[in-house]
């Protein structure tokens, strides 16, 4: 008996280690997709667009209540997250503003982190950064720390 308690206990033991691993089945995003935490690595403003293009495009496929993304701006990627920022002109003469696509994503629940290191750096006025922005350490860093924190890698 004392035998068949020790396994019983070891089973459940493994049971419930597995269970803190196992991805809640009931709560499934669109399209298949499963729920996920995302840090999106920007560090270059000529792919800025486009990362935030990638972002509206992931939150849309997976549903807002189903993603956490943090989009992590060092080096000149971070001038994305400069008030008046703009981008080029589209081909219909259109430029591109990143505080509204900006302002937009944190409506759906997107975090926006700029790094402090760059903004001494590169000397930008703390009071022109993006209201949406928040001021981290090193965004090198803060990368490597959400991932391990279960982060998945994005680097548009």
């Amino acid at each position: 008996m004392k035998l068949l308690s020790k396994a019983a206990l070891i089973a459940a033991g493994v049971a419930v280690a597995a269970s803190a691993y196992a991805v809640d089945p009931s709560k499934p995003a669109k399209n298949g997709y499963m729920q996920q935490k995302v840090v999106y690595h920007v560090n270059n403003i000529h792919t800025a667009k486009g990362a935030l293009r990638n972002v509206k495009n992931h939150l849309n496929a997976l549903g807002d209540e189903n993603i956490e993304v943090i989009v992590v701006t060092h080096s000149s990627g971070a001038f994305a997250m400069v008030d008046g920022a703009m981008g080029k002109k589209n081909k219909k003469g259109k430029v591109y503003n990143f505080n509204d696509q900006i302002a937009g994503l944190a409506n759906r629940g997107v975090k926006f982190t700029i790094c402090a290191n760059t903004i001494r750096g590169k000397k930008i006025p703390k009071d022109k950064i993006n209201e949406n922005a928040e001021v981290i350490p090193s965004g090198v860093a803060h990368v490597a720390h959400l991932q391990q924190h279960g982060y998945l890698y994005v680097k548009p």
